[in-house]
């Protein structure tokens, strides 16, 4: 590592202990020592501490200590400890001009806000302006900061992609001339993050005269391009929106060509052609010229000999030609998904207490929750002694009694999110590990370990039979955190040969794995599951976007693992110590 990249981490680590409320003496020796580490260019960094960083004076020592760290393993203890005690969605909100960390902490112990969307809401209602020390001048400055952002192209995380673009097409739709109006593009491809809002409406009368009309409503600020049906226009919040504006009769074409993705379209194009037919703008026509009417998307691809392909699926791997083979196996709904096997409660780092995560659980239609707080030594997220999970086990217990009293259909099961050690061991001893029904194991430090090394320590926490499924394992924090470097296809291929399932963990921030290891995941017969990772009876809601993700990953209901009642999650947990402990034969889920 050179004192280039060493600077920038000192400059993480000031920002995030000022995003803490850390004393201001601790922030300036950070930020001093990162100007002077940041002096010494792309010297290594080992050498500028043998040198000229070496003097008692020339920095402070816990940012000596930091470097030394960084010098040893390419990682900091300290700040990967920052980031996790930090909410996603405020380092998000970092990203907003002018908008330093002093006031998002201001803003999320005033106003309990976590995300730039909800900064956006407060911004515009007046609880921004009504803090302390804020007004109506700083709140018009974070919105300006906002929409500054945005028009630089700034992506932002799906679900507030597609709120934004709900409340533009709240606004589009009350036009007297249009008729229908629906969200195209990434959004509804369920990309991860989105950079723009595409929109295609069908309009009464011409489509160019009222594409020209709808530029003039009140929000829109400038138009970018295009011109005739289609328009790119910016609203007074930064947002870019692609309008499409065409006749009722070919809404269907459009929208599926707004859909994408762009090299989707093209294989279905040149698909088209093969059969004699002419896909040009928003019409089909058949060898003698004659236009074929569309109604919907699945007429178009059954009029190409295709099986009908989701909108999650539109991303030119390989689901045209399967379509030509036929249709897809079912892929997996939320409402085939049982239970949730990934959530915190006020034991650990969770704002609810376990009866509250249980009624959020049973309302969202779940029959059974898995609680997984944090283990020992995740000392940061709060994590449990033994002491206090025996206290956990015991409510549990209590519950569970109750519910099965009162014939009410449902289950707690005992879980937890142990560690994954650097030298590859899980948390807790194996003994201590039997007591719980099934344990999650993640990785929460020491991301900057090398592929090799980082594939090497998770690949030996799958040797522990007690470990049943393996947490958000690339460890991506969306838009703020790359993955760490680990060999996800070795990965992956181990966990379905042991018998362990990889997380496709849905907090929108993380969705780790990604849609692609979901198809690698299928391939190889490794079970998913799906969990919300939440920390609160609202956390419930993130399963909506994990069961998107999975789709795109053409998951059906059978590759995912908490599509499974309860006892047989149990079985799955079991399987591998009874196998271990010589009780029955090793057998691979598939």
């Amino acid at each position: 590592m050179d004192c280039r990249a060493a600077a920038h981490a000192l400059t993480q680590v000031a920002t995030l202990l000022e995003l803490h409320g850390e004393d201001k003496l601790s922030v300036r020796a950070m930020q001093a020592a990162a100007r002077t580490v940041a002096g010494l260019g792309d010297t290594p960094l080992a050498e500028s501490l043998a040198s000229r960083l070496r003097a008692p004076d020339a920095i402070a020592p816990a940012a000596h200590a930091v470097l030394e760290d960084l010098a040893e393993s390419h990682s900091s203890a300290l700040l990967e400890q920052l980031q996790e005690e930090t909410p996603e969605g405020l380092m998000e909100m970092l990203r907003v001009p002018g908008l330093g960390p002093a006031r998002i902490r201001s803003i999320h112990d005033g106003l309990d806000v976590d995300s730039l969307h909800e900064l956006e809401e407060a911004a515009r209602d007046g609880r921004l302006a009504a803090l302390p020390k804020f007004g109506v001048r700083t709140a018009d400055k974070v919105l300006k900061g906002i929409a500054d952002l945005r028009a630089t192209g700034a992506s932002v995380l799906w679900q507030h992609g597609r709120a934004e673009a709900e409340r533009i097409m709240h606004m589009l739709q009350v036009h007297p001339d249009v008729l229908r109006i629906a969200v195209a593009g990434s959004i509804r491809r369920r990309m991860e993050i989105v950079r723009d809002v595409d929109l295609v409406a069908a309009v009464r009368g011409s489509p160019s005269i009222v594409a020209a009309s709808l530029a003039q409503l009140r929000g829109v600020t400038e138009v970018l391009g295009g011109g005739g049906r289609s328009l790119s226009l910016r609203l007074d919040n930064g947002v870019r929106v692609d309008l499409t504006c065409v006749r009722p009769e070919q809404f269907a074409l459009a929208l599926w060509r707004a859909t994408g993705s762009a090299a989707h379209v093209q294989q279905v194009t040149e698909r088209a052609a093969q059969l004699g037919y002419v896909l040009a703008g928003d019409e089909l026509r058949d060898a003698a010229g004659a236009v074929v009417a569309i109604p919907d998307e699945a007429t178009l691809y059954a009029q190409l000999g295709l099986a009908f392909i989701t909108p999650e699926q539109r991303e030119a791997a390989g689901e045209v030609s399967a379509a030509a083979r036929g249709p897809f196996t079912p892929l997996i709904e939320e409402r085939d998904l049982r239970g949730a096997l990934h959530c915190h409660s006020q034991y650990s780092d969770g704002g609810a207490t376990i009866e509250q995560m249980t009624a959020a659980a049973m309302t969202r239609g779940l029959r059974y929750l898995g609680v997984s707080d944090h283990s020992q030594s995740n000392t940061y997220a709060g994590g449990l002694s033994r002491d206090r999970i025996v206290e956990q086990h015991a409510e549990i217990d209590a519950l569970n009694a109750r519910f099965a009293a009162e014939g009410i259909d449902f289950r707690i099961l005992k879980g937890i999110e142990a560690d994954i050690l650097p030298c590859g061991r899980v948390d807790y001893d194996a003994a201590f590990l039997d007591r719980f029904d099934f344990v999650i194991a993640s990785v929460h430090t020491r991301y900057g370990m090398n592929a090799e090394q980082m594939t090497n320590r998770v690949l030996k926490a799958l040797d522990d039979p007690h470990l049943t499924i393996l947490g958000h394992p690339t460890g991506r924090l969306l838009l703020t955190r790359e993955p760490y470097a680990i060999h996800m296809d070795r990965i992956i291929e181990k966990a379905g040969r042991v018998g362990v399932a990889v997380e496709l963990n849905a907090d929108p921030h993380r969705l780790d794995i990604d849609w692609r290891a979901c198809r690698l995941a299928a391939e190889m017969g490794t079970l998913v599951s799906i969990g919300p990772d939440a920390h609160s009876p609202q956390g419930f809601e993130n399963l909506e976007l994990g069961v998107a993700q999975a789709r795109k990953g053409w998951l059906g209901a059978a590759n995912v693992l908490n599509t499974r009642p309860a006892d047989e999650v149990l079985a799955f947990a079991r399987a591998r110590r009874a196998a271990a402990a010589g009780r029955v034969p090793r057998l691979r889920v598939v």
